[in-house]
Order: structure tokens, then C-alpha cells, then sequence
């Protein structure tokens, strides 16, 4: 039996795994895909905010300050691509009212390093802003980060200190008898005596498998928004995350620089009623660039290297993270995780531990507990690092990946970390390769090449991603037969 089964393997539940693998527990990490970071966590802005949005007293507000401050720590510990850039918050003449609200709510929030900036205090560190903007809150503390790594951080090293994942294990059916639980998924069941729902979209269905009342539940709508991701020339641009004064419906438009010097934009907020629904259409993009445009003009759209959109999990009626034992005794919910949801993602492990020792959880120390950080990306090491590395594996010295400066040893190391890769999708996500100009059109057939031999297994097997996206449709041995893509 389990102690505690955690659903959902998105940085929420990764950072809880993570946390809990630090003491004598037995956990189970389960997740739906066929591997972490998959749905919101590999979908939105990257960017960790300083706090002074959410209203003071929040959980949100609690865990997004907290966060924020743990990820100067723990991303440098854990080789995360991670950069403390700042972000502002730019208006004009008729925001003033509300940029200012946005500090003192700051301020109550206990975010540190703000200033209120006019004029030209504003472009002399962001010259390229339309000069129509004449206030700006500035927050150093604001950074943009990898999520995914950061995810992928969280849950090797859980997996690493002893926690089990189960992948492409969609729950289907929770049923409680006395103090245990049983989590079933296509005939394979775990007994727990706890859970911790941490299934983003999925969380209120997860929460109805089992409540006798489903009026005592709640309903997760998705709040769809779509990005361009724009080549690391258009990185140049802005030196700061810069958001536009928040309405009703969000932060509005950003424009930043990522994490790996790229310029991302967006996103819009839609809300949708299909969980699945991952398109991008012409109409939001359109809204998109064109909001954009009263943050800067000088965006050059035709250096877009990938459109793409994510869903968001807003609880209908509630403007909270939804965070803490439930009415069904053992059973803990952190639904609701929209913005700034990977912001507070650090704190969600140590703020589970205090929910389960409110409820009689015993923490002793797993005294082999020890952190493994992400290898270093061949592009970020020094020339030194670069030759020790060739040394040690002659594959270092073959670049696959051209626009990321990607090496195969670096993919073939991707292939045999702790949790499976199955797609050449997971391969980006642990490596970068296929993230640049040319998004994989050069290195993924050899990607593909690579994980034929890696993995022992025929070119039909490979995924683009999540199950059923096989690239190879037809394969006889000796070849490809007929069409493949």
C-alpha cells in the first residue's frame, strides 16, 4: 500500500513528489500521459512573477511569493535554464490609478525590489516600448524559466529518491473503502491511504470519482490563450518581461524574452469547453499581435518560429488556487493551478507537507535522499567542459541539432535518464533539440534514427508525442514502405 498517490505528473505534482521523496514514504506518482510536464506545464509563458497581482490573503498570493523566491535556489541547484530578467508592468496616463493599486497590493503581498518608473526612467532600460507609455511598475524579482525542466527537475529526482511513476496511467475509477483508497487505470490498481488530486484540467472529474454528492464538487473551465515564439534576433527587443496593466481577463498581452533568447508573445484568454482542444486559429493571433503593438511596434512577426496555445484550469465561480484536504477525509485537492500557478510551483511541495502533517502524517528523514541535478546543455558548457566531454563520449562531438547547438550524446543521454522518453517530443523537452529555427526539420528524422537504435525498437514505434502520434504510419525491415509521414 501506498501512503500518499499523487495524479497528475504537471510541475504540481512533480514539485509535491519531489518534496515528499525527501522522507520515509512510499509514494506513487501517476500520470495520463506518456510522460511529465505534458499539458500546462509545457504550454504558457514561462515566466515566474514577483507576486503583486493576486489579492493579499490568497493562497495564490502566499505560494507566489514564496515560489518566486525558491527558484533562485533550486534552479541553479538543478541545472534549470532560469534568468532573474524583471518584468514591468507598462501603462499610460489613464492606468495610473491601477498601476499604482498594483504596487500597494504588492506591497501588502510582500513582494521586495518595486519601483514605480516614469517616463524616461521606463526606456532607458527598455528603449524599444511605444512612447505613448508613461508609467511602469518594475519588479526585479520577476524571472523567466524552463518549465518543463523545471518539472522534469522536480520529478527525476523524486523518481531518483524512491517515488514510483506510473506513465500513460489516465484514472478511471477512485474507490474508497474504509480509510483506503483505489486508484484504478485499465485494470491496474493502487491502494493508498491518501491522494493528492493534482490533475489540472482533469482535477474535477478526478474530485467526482469520489464524492457521494457531486453538488459538493466544482468545475474546472478551461481558459485557452495562444503564443507566437518568435527566433532569438526578435530576443533582442526587450530586456524585461513586460506586461500590460491586467483587465478583467488577465495580465493581458506580454512580451519577453525566454529563458533560451527567444521573444515570446501572448496570450489571449478564451474560454472553451474542450479540455483537448489545442488549436490555434487565425483570429487569436491576429488579437494577439495586435495588442502587442501597443507595447512595442518594432516586433518582427515574420521571424515566428512556432504558433502554439495552452489551456489554463480556472475553477468556475472561485479566484484561488483550490489547495487542501477535502471534504472526503485523506483525499487533498490542489485544483484551480491557473497563473501564477508555475510561479508557485516551488512552494507546492513544502505546502503539501504541512497539509499532511495536519492530518497525522508522520515525516522522517530519507537519509539517502540526494539531489541530481539536469545535465548541462553541450551549448552552455565552457570549451574545457566541451573537450572532457568529447573524451568521455566521442558522440559530444557530433552536433545533430544545428539551430541549438544540440550534440548526440546529448540526445542519447535524454533516451536513458530516470523516466522514460518515448517521443521526440521528450527528447526536446530534456535536451532543446528541435527547439529552434527549423523546430526539428532538420534533426528530427535523426532523431528519430537515434531512438531506433537507443531503444531497440522499429521506426513505427517513435511518437511525435502523446500516444498515437506515430510518425512512421508503414515499415518493412530494410525500409520505409509507401508513405510514412
Amino acid at each position: 500500500m501506498y501512503d500518499v498517490v499523487i495524479i497528475g505528473g504537471g510541475i504540481t505534482g512533480a514539485s509535491i513528489a519531489y518534496e515528499l521523496s525527501k522522507y520515509k514514504l512510499k509514494v506513487a506518482l501517476v500520470e495520463k500521459e506518456n510522460d511529465v510536464a505534458c499539458v500546462t506545464t509545457k504550454a504558457n509563458s514561462g515566466i515566474v512573477h514577483a507576486g503583486y497581482d493576486p489579492k493579499p490573503g490568497t493562497i495564490m498570493a502566499k505560494l507566489n511569493v514564496l515560489g518566486s523566491k525558491m527558484y533562485k535556489e533550486l534552479a541553479p541547484l538543478f541545472h534549470v535554464h532560469y534568468s532573474n530578467i524583471g518584468s514591468l508592468v507598462v501603462g499610460r496616463k489613464e492606468d495610473e490609478a491601477k498601476v499604482l493599486e498594483l504596487y500597494q497590493r504588492g506591497l501588502e503581498n510582500k513582494v521586495e525590489d518595486m519601483a514605480i518608473l516614469r517616463g524616461e526612467e521606463i526606456f532607458k532600460i527598455e528603449p524599444n516600448l511605444n512612447k505613448d507609455i508613461s508609467i511602469a511598475l518594475y519588479a526585479k524579482s520577476a524571472a523567466v524559466v524552463s518549465p518543463w525542466e523545471m518539472c522534469l527537475a522536480f520529478a527525476e529526482n523524486a523518481v531518483r529518491n524512491g517515488v514510483k511513476l506510473y506513465l500513460s496511467f489516465k484514472v478511471t475509477s477512485i474507490k474508497k473503502e474504509r480509510d483506503s483508497f483505489f486508484v484504478e487505470s485499465s485494470g491496474t490498481i493502487l491502494k493508498t491511504k491518501m491522494i493528492i488530486n493534482a490533475a489540472g484540467l482533469y482535477a474535477d472529474e478526478i474530485y467526482n470519482m469520489v464524492l457521494d454528492n457531486k453538488e459538493d464538487g466544482f468545475t474546472i473551465v478551461p481558459v485557452k490563450g495562444d503564443y507566437y515564439l518568435l527566433d532569438k534576433e526578435e530576443g533582442k527587443n526587450v530586456n524585461h518581461v513586460i506586461f500590460q496593466t491586467p483587465t478583467k481577463l488577465g495580465k493581458g498581452v506580454l512580451v519577453s524574452k525566454t529563458c533560451h533568447g527567444n521573444l515570446i508573445v501572448g496570450p489571449n484568454a478564451i474560454t472553451i469547453e474542450d479540455k483537448e482542444d489545442f488549436g490555434v486559429d487565425e483570429k487569436s493571433l491576429d488579437y494577439i499581435r495586435n495588442m502587442a503593438n501597443l507595447t512595442t511596434n518594432k516586433i518582427n512577426y515574420r521571424n515566428n518560429i512556432r504558433n502554439f496555445s495552452g489551456l489554463r484550469a480556472k475553477i468556475l465561480n472561485y479566484d484561488d488556487f483550490l489547495i487542501g484536504e477535502s471534504k472526503v477525509k485523506g483525499f487533498i485537492n490542489f485544483a484551480g493551478i491557473k497563473s501564477p500557478g508555475l510561479s508557485a510551483a516551488p512552494a507546492f511541495g513544502p505546502y503539501a507537507k504541512e497539509i499532511l502533517e495536519g492530518m497525522g502524517v508522520k515525516f522522517v528523514k530519507n537519509e539517502d535522499f540526494k539531489i541530481t541535478p539536469l545535465p548541462k546543455f553541450f551549448k552552455d558548457m565552457s570549451i574545457d567542459e566541451i573537450e572532457e566531454k568529447i573524451k568521455e563520449n566521442e558522440l559530444y562531438g557530433r552536433i545533430i541539432c544545428r539551430c541549438e547547438t544540440v550534440s548526440e550524446g546529448e540526445i542519447v543521454d535524454s533516451l536513458h535518464r530516470p523516466i522514460p522518453c518515448l517521443s521526440i517530443d521528450a527528447v526536446k523537452r530534456r535536451c532543446n533539440a528541435g527547439m529552434g529555427r527549423c523546430q526539428g526539420g532538420f534533426c528530427g528524422p535523426k532523431i528519430l534514427e537515434i531512438m531506433v537504435r537507443e531503444l531497440h525498437v522499429t521506426p513505427k514505434d517513435v511518437l511525435q508525442d502523446k500516444d498515437g502520434s506515430n510518425i512512421v504510419l508503414e515499415y518493412t525491415k530494410g525500409g520505409l514502405a509507401h508513405e510514412e509521414i
